[in-house]
Formats: structure tokens, sequence, C-alpha cells
């Protein structure tokens, strides 16, 4: 199966694998970049896709993991993250961090661990999807797979 993914999705693959997360990464045949791009390929409410969003704050990358349903309100979350600011990274801070490309960053697969924020309403959906490494690569799994996967902070991000 993995024969068929990039090379970034072996990655993700691989790391999936290592956590005991066993869905599998499906190959779409449009990139879905977006949440609701997404959504719609999948056949999935939006909220259910795990947006995958890298910013900068206090000098370091950070993922946050929000509900496609939302956006991300980077002054209320700094505030409750006790940072100084959050921006949205440069697509080259984001391939720097991830290795991946802007609309393709999954939660995993990257060259070092990142700190992680998760949307506290993706636990509201029994299957999720996040992206898996490139933007027309995908994968399900579980809010607390999510959670064990990246080693996140569970708060409210929008």
């Amino acid at each position: 199966m993995t024969a068929q993914l990039p090379a970034r999705s072996i990655l993700v693959h691989d790391s999936l694998r290592a956590a005991g997360i066993t869905g599998d990464i499906v190959v779409l045949p449009d990139a879905a970049s977006t949440a609701v791009l997404a959504a719609a390929a999948l056949g999935v409410e939006v909220g259910a896709i795990a947006n995958s969003l890298v910013f900068w704050s206090d000098d370091e990358p950070l993922l946050v993991m929000t509900s496609g349903a939302h956006r991300v309100d980077t002054a209320a979350l700094a505030e409750r993250l006790g940072r100084t600011s959050i921006r949205r990274a440069t697509p080259e801070q984001v391939r720097e961090a991830t290795g991946q490309a802007i609309g393709g960053v999954a939660p995993t697969g990257h060259p070092t661990a990142l700190t992680t924020v998760i949307d506290e309403d993706l636990a509201g959906y029994p299957e999720i999807w996040a992206a898996g490494g490139t933007p027309h690569t995908v994968f399900p799994l579980t809010y607390d797979e999510l959670v064990a996967l990246t080693g996140g902070t569970v708060t409210k991000v929008d």
C-alpha cells in the first residue's frame, strides 16, 4: 500500500503505525488543501476535518489542529497559552518545521516534534480526518488517537 504513496506520506504512515494508529492514508484524485475541499471529497462534515495550521509563536513553530468548522483566534489562543503572540507561519517556515507544504501538513511525520494545540471541539466527532503529508493525501483517526499521537494540549481555539 505504501508503494503508491508520496515520500512525505510514507513518513506519515510510518509515524502512524509506530503510534499504533491503523487508519490508512487515502490518496485523493484532486487536491484537498482546504477543510471544505477535503470534507466534500470524503463526504463528511467540514467540522470533522482536523486542519493542521502552523503558526509562529515565541520564536518557535506551533501546530494548531483545529476543526475545519473553526478559525483560530490567535490573540485569545496566545492568552490561553501564556504566549507573547501567535502569527501565521510563512510557507518557508511551514516547510522547514514540518517538511510538508501548506495544504497537506499532517499532525505527524515532521523532522522534530512540534508543540501542538488541539481544538477541543474535534472531540465531538467519532472519526476525524487529517492531511497525510501532501494536499492529495488524508487519513482517518479518532480524537483520542490525535491527542496521543501529537501529545497536544487540548483547548478552545476559536
